[in-house]
């Protein structure tokens, strides 16, 4: 991202420091205006600021020493004064030559932070290659007057990066230099340079100053019931007086009556009015806090063309070397995103870019033959929506095609074809985005190992957002990320467990609801209800968090939904509060990661409030699970069942193969280990405590044939069962299998219906003894 300091600022850094950050500034509108060239070579603006820019970057490499930066950037000036002449034309050959020099000038801006022994000869040849060939597109001119053409180019030592600016430059050659984005600003209070632990420290502040002033607001409303307390007692006193008039009395309990009665009104006046002053001292605190936290909020955010500067020259470059025409629209550029969230998003957006320039858009001969323009289009959008960031990458290719991928999810094994068959356009495509999972057969250096879209869904869980897909046959395929806006402050929905309240993401959650316990069934010692026609497991937030359970719950059980497409479980909180924006407050890093939870918050009552990480929750269940420790819920108590699960090894080369078995057993109540291959199981099952082994055919090292014999033969391992599941159905693989000691084979398609659990009930019974 391009930074602007101004002059107090620029007094702390060394001359290196100043003239990396003009070397960043000044590169990328050199890289902005060479894309723009290729597109129109005879655009007249373009050459204009490109000069600018390599004429300002030698004027600063000279004012540091850096001799050979010096040259790269004159070299690139006479490139772009002879094509404003004219007298050169800068095709993509040339376009070529240039990015080669502005790449390298960012090196050598960078070098003398690096070890200038190892370097100096290499990059000294490199600059003498560039040099030649920028002197081959203006070979009709004499580009070298001025600078030396060796091999032996001087290199700057670190220590003349430290000295200050040269009163005046006294060279020769010296030209004024162009103003840069230094001295550019003309108001040097415009901008202040601030470090990220800076701003951090002063939102947390301004969020601690919002919410120091809601803490007025039930204090004015204890003032008003105090209003209402005076007026309740000034009715009495008249009641009082009313009775004490039909009885004769002294006229001196009338005229104490009279008194205090003026003295309640008197009262009651004086509160009125401080209750005015406090309601409106608490509006204008609550607005002017506000105010403030809105103001440093603001201060993290950048606009959305900072962070996707690189992705232009990225995708020119991948285009041409595909052999690829494709242009890429960035829209929204100005669209204000948190600093934080747009440094996380650089790398999936790279990806889903990548993806799109590979899968999405055809080749040339293609597209011309589809009737579409032959440059293809890959658009980038950010906007805001409904107070969520929307980022969009779609492409104008072909499409995905649904039934290649349904034959690809079930070639892969994740589904039975009978339920691929059912799957619905949205749920297909969630597929996508499986670890290990491509619709390609072959690996390029590009696309094809099935990690760049698991990278995307992390990133973009991580950031407490979601991603959809869409396609459509020969119109394209769209990628939207639905983002929070900022980081620091979090919509959540709020909980009471133990008794303390606790606040979990909303975009982490499924959905909340509350359950008749009459709507609770056991199934193989666990408690579940139906959504659908998905069973969701209940669990006691209680026991994950290690507080003490309530000694009943009420007949409606307060259920909050976690998990992902595949698994999810059914947390029973005590209370369901409500939704609450809240800010969130690091932890100290000295306490290091606690066990489910991701940050801190301090509510309008200045309590605080943990809220809890879902993903850490997910973990600590499987934990659960695994060490039959987890506790079972009977209507409105709770019983705690110690009962031990059966565990099973999986082995399978496949992690996809294993993590589908793993979550099947796991949701029919077992306990599953996984192993990468056959030696990997072998060691396994001699140090673990296994009721059955489930095991592929065709593995590296050690195969299943030879496991199933190993654990046959070992007098302490051959009681265990076997199972073989495997791609193979011949009756002669079978035969082989079963003669090796297996107890049980069966072919991958089957496992994912009943049979592969019916096998396992078949072997050892159900999950819990």
């Amino acid at each position: 991202m391009s930074k602007d300091f101004n002059s107090k600022d620029l007094s702390r850094l060394s001359m290196l420091e100043i003239f990396q950050v003009e070397t960043e500034n000044q590169t990328n509108i050199l890289t902005t205006g060479l894309l723009e060239l290729e597109r129109n070579p005879t655009a007249a603006l373009p050459l204009e600021s490109l000069m600018r820019a390599a004429h300002s970057l030698k004027g600063a490499a000279r004012i540091v020493n850096l001799k050979a930066a010096v040259q790269v950037a004159h070299a690139m000036e006479d490139c772009f004064v002879a094509a404003q002449k004219g007298n050169i034309y800068l095709a993509k050959e040339g376009i070529d030559v240039l990015f080669k020099a502005v790449d390298l000038f960012l090196r050598l801006s960078k070098l003398p932070e690096q070890d200038q022994a190892i370097k100096k000869t290499v990059v000294s040849g490199e600059i003498t290659a560039l040099l030649s060939d920028l002197g081959g597109l203006i070979q009709h001119q004499n580009f070298s007057e001025g600078r030396e053409m060796t091999g032996n180019v001087s290199l700057p030592s670190a220590s003349n990066h430290q000295q200050n600016f040269p009163s005046s430059l006294k060279s020769a050659d010296s030209e004024a230099i162009a103003p840069t984005p230094f001295n550019r600003i003309q108001n040097p209070e415009r901008v202040l340079r601030l470090t990220a632990e800076n701003l951090n420290r002063l939102l947390g502040l301004a969020g601690e100053s919002l919410v120091e002033s809601r803490w007025l607001h039930p204090f004015a409303e204890s003032m008003r019931r105090l209003k209402r307390l005076q007026s309740e007692l000034g009715e009495s006193l008249d009641g009082l007086r009313e009775t004490l008039g039909a009885y004769e009395t002294s006229e001196r309990v009338g005229d104490q009556m009279g008194q205090a009665l003026d003295r309640l009104i008197e009262c009651r006046q004086f509160l009125s009015d401080r209750l005015g002053d406090l309601e409106m001292f608490d509006r204008r605190s609550t607005s002017l806090s506000h105010r403030l936290y809105l103001e440093v909020l603001q201060c993290r955010m950048r606009p959305f063309g900072e962070g996707v500067q690189r992705f232009p020259r990225m995708m020119r470059d991948l285009a041409h070397s595909l052999g690829k025409e494709v242009k890429l629209e960035v829209i929204g550029e100005h669209t204000q995103v948190d600093r934080d969230i747009l440094e996380k998003l650089e790398t999936p957006l790279a990806h889903l870019l990548r993806n799109a320039m590979d899968h999405g858009c055809e080749m040339p001969e293609k597209r011309r033959a589809a009737g579409k323009p032959v440059e293809g289009t890959i658009r980038l959008e950010a906007r805001h929506s409904s107070g969520m960031l929307m980022v969009i990458i779609a492409d104008d290719g072909p499409g995905i095609s649904l039934n290649d991928l349904r034959e690809r999810v079930v070639e892969k094994s994740l589904v039975a074809r009978d339920v691929a068959n059912k799957l619905s356009e949205a749920e297909l495509l969630q597929f996508l985005l499986l670890p290990g999972f491509s619709m390609k057969d072959t690996v390029t250096e590009i696309s094809g190992r099935g990690v760049g879209l698991d990278v995307v869904q992390n990133t973009v869980k991580n950031l407490r957002g979601t991603i959809r897909i869409s396609t459509q046959p020969n119109k394209g395929t769209r990628f939207q990320l639905q983002l929070p806006l900022t980081l620091s402050v979090i919509r959540t929905l709020l909980v009471r467990i133990g008794g303390e309240s606790y606040g979990l993401p909303l975009s982490q959650i499924t959905r909340a609801l509350k359950l008749p316990s009459s709507k609770v069934e056991r199934l193989q010692g666990r408690h579940y209800f139906t959504v659908g026609d998905q069973q969701i497991s209940l669990v006691t937030a209680h026991q994950l968090l290690e507080c003490a359970p309530p000694n009943s719950f009420d007949d409606q059980l307060s259920i909050v939904v976690i998990g992902d497409r595949t698994t999810k479980y059914g947390l029973v909180v005590e209370a369901l509060l409500g939704e609450r924006e809240l800010v969130v407050q690091p932890l100290d890093q000295r306490l290091g990661k606690i066990k489910d939870v991701a940050a801190g918050a301090v509510m309008e009552d200045g309590s605080p409030v943990l809220i809890l990480d879902t993903e850490d929750l997910m973990r600590s269940l499987e934990k659960l699970i695994g060490a039959g420790e987890l506790n079972s819920i009977q209507n409105s108590t709770i019983e705690i069942e110690n009962k031990r699960i059966k565990r099973i090894l999986a082995v399978d080369d496949s992690m996809t193969v294993l993590e589908v078995e793993r979550r099947l057993l796991m949701n029919h109540g077992y306990f599953a280990d996984i192993a990468v291959d056959g030696m990997d199981g072998w060691n396994a099952v001699r140090n673990g405590d296994y009721d059955l082994v489930i095991t592929d055919v065709d593995m590296p090292r050690m195969d299943g044939i030879e496991l199933a014999t190993l654990i046959k033969k070992d007098p302490l391992l051959k009681s265990i069962p076997v199972m073989i599941v495997s791609y193979k159905d011949r009756e002669e693989d079978r035969l082989r299998g079963l003669e090796a000691g297996a107890d049980y084979y069966l072919t991958k398609g089957s496992f994912h219906d009943k049979t592969l659990i019916h096998a396992v009930v078949d072997l050892i019974g159900k999950a819990e003894e």
